[in-house]
């Protein structure tokens, strides 16, 4: 006779994130903000060594998104069938080089080819980066590992540029482009040995880029990322010049730390609750963004009430790019590469077309029209997240798991 015993089942493991890996993206995420966003703390300095006006050393931040807003859809298109870690490497060696050039480089057209390669580098990079993190967890923590990797970008916005700003001054502007190179360069051996390489798609599994439109869901996040970037952008590009007109000019740093401040606790709030509260967070995140131009817009002569209203700011806005790279890949299922890519140009677009927009409005309006136009900006906006409740920005997530998840 034989007694047989069952043996307990072992404890079920909560999964946890790679934070090492999702750290390295993180900082490739950093790159990449603070390369678009350095030149604008560095202008001045910038002009004088390369014997330019101003305004034309301020074509550097230009010159960069249109390199990403034409080069993401076609780079997406033709890479999709490379290896994902090889093409994250690609895309940070091609900011290793860009930025040494700038920092050597005494030829105004020498540097805005510079930067122009650098957008391109971006525009390689934001294509596969949310991707890429999703890829790297299990479904039910696809939201908090983007979340960790979107933090590169209030990070690199309220602590990277006034620290380079700060090193500019004192070492010079081409040292700050030098030590983002030096970040580079670090960064590319912690990819190599920290983060786990992920597959292309296939050939045949790939589509045009355009299809991916087709996809219910896309054009509804696809629209709010155009026109949110573009509210957003109209105020944060000229923010030194709004606060300047009102009296608040020596402020300006603290409203923007305020603004990077809170963007971090927003980052950590959306990450905490993305994989069950997308829809909810995407209308908080747009109604506090829209209650901070409301107060700018009456109260603007009062300081306490501008660095509520950064800080309000940046509660809603620090989540947004983790919100719609999420919710337009759960929106995209196998087409999300491409989703991605279309999102990337928009995104840039919105940004060269803030920038425009912005300055039209200065010299019609003055700088009172900003926030008033936010708000008529982020009316569409809200109507659009109300309204994608099936899909886009649907009441209960369910992502569409591509299919390259399953391949080995």
């Amino acid at each position: 006779m034989s007694i047989h015993t069952d043996k307990p089942a072992p404890p079920t493991r909560t999964p946890r994130l790679p934070l090492s890996a999702l750290l390295a993206l993180t900082t490739a995420v950093f790159v990449t903000s603070l390369t678009e966003t350095l030149p604008a703390g560095l202008l001045p300095a910038m002009s004088g060594g390369l014997g330019v006006s101003e305004s034309a050393a301020g074509q550097a931040v230009t010159v960069y998104a249109v390199g990403t807003a034409l080069t993401a859809i076609p780079l997406s298109a033709a890479t999709a069938g490379w290896r994902r870690k090889r093409l994250l490497m690609a895309a940070m060696a091609g900011f290793a080089v860009a930025n040494t050039v700038t920092a050597v480089s005494a030829s105004y057209p020498l540097t805005m080819v510079a930067r122009f390669v650098a957008g391109v580098a971006a525009g390689l990079a934001w294509a596969l980066l949310a991707g890429y993190a999703r890829r790297l967890v299990p479904a039910p923590l696809q939201g908090r590992a983007v979340a960790v990797v979107m933090a590169g970008v209030p990070v690199a916005l309220s602590v990277g540029v006034p620290a380079g700003t700060f090193l500019g001054g004192a070492l010079g502007w081409r040292t700050a482009f030098a030590l983002m190179t030096a970040v580079a360069v670090v960064l590319l051996g912690w990819i190599a040995l920290l983060v786990p390489d992920r597959p292309g798609q296939e050939g045949g599994g790939r589509a045009p880029v355009l299809r991916a439109l087709n996809v219910p869901g896309v054009v509804p996040v696809l629209f709010v990322t155009l026109v949110f970037v573009l509210a957003h952008t109209v105020l944060y590009a000229y923010i030194a010049t709004f606060l300047d007109r009102q009296g608040l000019g020596g402020s300006t740093d603290l409203v923007l730390l305020v603004f990077g401040g809170a963007s971090l606790v927003s980052i950590w709030i959306v990450g905490a609750r993305i994989d069950r509260r997308l829809r909810a967070l995407t209308v908080a995140s747009t109604l506090l963004v829209g209650v901070a131009a409301a107060l700018l817009a009456g109260f603007a002569d009062s300081a306490a009430l501008v660095h509520l209203a950064a800080a309000l700011w940046g509660l809603g806005w620090g989540g947004v790019p983790t919100l719609l790279q999420t919710a337009v890949a759960d929106a995209g299922g196998e087409q999300a590469d491409a989703a991605q890519a279309m999102l990337v140009t928009l995104w840039n677009a919105a940004m060269a077309g803030g920038g425009v927009l912005g300055g039209i409005l200065l010299d019609l309006f003055g700088v009172t029209a900003f926030p008033w136009s936010v708000l008529a900006l982020l009316l569409p906006v809200l109507a659009v997240v109300m309204g994608a409740r099936a899909h886009g920005f649907p009441r209960t997530r369910s992502p569409r798991t591509p299919a390259i998840l399953t391949r080995p």
